[in-house]
Formats: structure tokens, sequence, C-alpha cells
């Protein structure tokens, strides 16, 4: 796979009422492509990669501002 935009170390939150978790987040072409454990997208050739430990993720909410 090759990414657009990684985001490692954060903590995603993801509106299911499921308590957050500490994952990594992959975006291509403006879509999530992979939400996986810390450290599994390492790897993952991208664009850019983006470090945000302990920062709040929240793949899939838009912002109506």
């Amino acid at each position: 796979m090759l990414a657009d935009l990684v985001l490692t170390g954060g903590i995603v939150v993801d509106g299911t009422g499921d308590p957050p978790r500490p994952a990594d987040v992959a975006v291509t072409g403006g879509r999530i492509t992979a939400v996986a454990r810390p450290g599994e997208l390492a790897e993952v050739p991208a664009a850019t990669v983006l470090r945000v430990p302990g920062r709040a993720v929240a793949p899939g909410f838009i912002d109506a501002h």
C-alpha cells in the first residue's frame, strides 16, 4: 500500500461510542484506507508521515464550520 498521509501514535476516537484507543491511520486519495494498531503502519510508504503522539485522531468526522 502507498498512502498519501499516515498519522502515527494518535488516539483514535471513532464516534461509535467505543473508548478511544491508540492507533495509526492511513489516508489515500482523501479516504481512510487503514486503521491499525500502533506501529503497524510504520513501514507503509507515504508522501507525508505525521507523528501525533497523544493527540486525538477522529477519522471520518466532518468539520461543519
